[in-house]
């Protein structure tokens, strides 16, 4: 009998986590976090329930395990695109989009329907990782208002503010989850209503920010 070398198993680890991971998603984007069991999640990645346990305790470790891996792929993403531009209110564009993007397809609950399900440890843990996000979009308001392209105004309560429009963005399904483009919003646009509505939410929420535009549609400074 062939001997199974400690790579190919850790391989295997690794490819029945992605298939539950996956399995999981998928059932959030279609049916929601309530009523979802292990069961289904191992009936649709096509493999047992017990080989589900063997990875999470339950739907609470595996929700958060999802969330994160999710999160941290979206910001690795994100910041790639992010770095191929310069102006900082295009940037406060590109993240909108991304986001909008990411929050249709994913589906995840919004951070108080989270709170509601998750323990305070494994959301406090989640918290931390999101925080990530948060100081991105800080970070380009910095910018923003460093650059004079945005009037100065409360950073932290602005990106609180644009991170609950984007929320209820997506909830309403102003997304861009019939399109084939990635979190990062490479291929929006392919449904002009989709398009039109997420155009709507980018320039709503960078004209909430401070942000002006000259007669072509470029940024311009404020402070001028």
């Amino acid at each position: 009998m062939p001997r199974i070398s400690a790579a190919s198993n850790a391989a295997q680890r690794a490819e029945t986590q992605r298939r539950i991971l996956t399995a999981f998603g998928e059932l959030l984007f279609t049916h929601g976090l309530p009523g979802l069991t292990m069961t289904d999640v191992a009936r649709h990645a096509r493999i047992g329930r017990t080989a589900v346990y063997n990875y999470y305790a339950d739907i609470e470790e595996l929700l958060i395990a999802y969330a994160l891996e999710e999160t941290e792929r979206f910001l690795v993403d994100l910041r790639g695109s992010l770095d191929s531009l310069e102006n900082p209110v295009e940037r406060l564009a590109l993240y909108v989009r991304a986001q909008v993007a990411d929050l249709s397809r994913r589906h995840l609950p919004p951070g108080p329907a989270m709170g509601a399900v998750l323990s305070p440890a494994s959301f406090a843990k989640l918290a931390v990782h999101v925080g990530e996000l948060s100081l991105l979009l800080e970070g380009i308001l910095r910018e923003g208002m460093a650059q004079g392209y945005l009037p100065e105004a409360d950073i932290a309560q602005l990106a609180q503010l644009i991170h609950g429009t984007l929320s209820s963005s997506a909830a309403r399904g102003d997304g861009a989850g019939n399109g084939t483009g990635g979190g990062t919003g490479h291929g929006l646009g392919q449904d002009p209503a989709v398009e039109a509505r997420i155009q709507r939410t980018v320039l709503f929420i960078q004209l909430g920010a401070g942000a002006r535009f000259d007669d072509a549609g470029r940024p311009v400074r404020v402070d001028v």
